[in-house]
């Protein structure tokens, strides 16, 4: 094996640098159909590749956008509890 070798596989411990839909889709935990409207909306980017146009995600890009939604989910926790900050009974001791 060589440094240009073809299966993909690179330094994150021999895993390919592309995923298919189905390896994308499993690693979601979602539905290869629901991984498909992903990337057809753009909210995951993905390339085509090849004579029949199969999608592959690059395994960094499917690492940015769950650390996105971590983050997303955080921001919004902060939000939800910052609307209730100003309600004093909530946070009255008893």
């Amino acid at each position: 094996m060589t440094q240009n070798d073809s299966s993909g596989a690179g330094s994150s411990g021999g895993l390919a640098r592309f995923l298919t839909l189905a390896d994308t889709a499993e690693i979601l935990a979602i539905s290869v159909s629901q991984a498909y409207a992903l990337v057809r909306s753009g909210e995951l980017p993905a390339i085509k590749i090849g004579g029949n146009g199969h999608w592959r995600v690059e395994r960094t890009v499917l690492d940015g956008y769950i650390e996105g939604k971590y983050e997303e989910n955080r921001r919004r926790n902060l939000w939800n509890q910052s609307q209730f900050a100003d309600i004093p009974e909530l946070f009255v001791d008893r």
